[in-house]
């Protein structure tokens, strides 16, 4: 069995990795062992995080509604029931982004969903 010398693949495997390490505080951007550690529960972490933004933007939205709703005298479950009711398709994304840039927008959509 001929012998297999690994410098030139492993060298790279393991400058991918401290490169990707690169910031990081301490030996965990130097030391291939810890780096590696890091470099996974980074990784990890930022598949999770991907998944987890749509949900706090979706609630900084609903908080967004809800505030701006209440100055309105309704809350935002109500609002979104009589909004049904009403027919309005609007999404929270752009129902909040009326309550900051447009309140008179805003207060348009509401007046129209209490009457529904």
């Amino acid at each position: 069995m001929t012998r297999v010398k690994r410098g030139n693949v492993a060298r790279k495997r393991r400058n991918k990795i401290l490169k990707l390490a690169k910031g990081f505080r301490g030996s965990h951007s130097t030391i291939f062992r810890t780096a590696n550690q890091q470099v996974m529960k980074a990784l990890r972490n930022a598949y999770r995080d991907r998944r987890k933004k749509k949900g706090d933007f979706r609630r900084l939205w609903i908080t967004r509604i809800n505030a701006a709703a209440r100055e309105q005298g309704i809350s935002y479950s109500q609002l979104s029931g009589k909004m049904k009711a009403a027919g309005i398709g609007l999404n929270r994304k752009m129902l909040a982004q009326l309550a900051i840039l447009d309140p008179q927008a805003f207060n348009k959509v509401v007046e129209i969903a209490k009457e529904a």
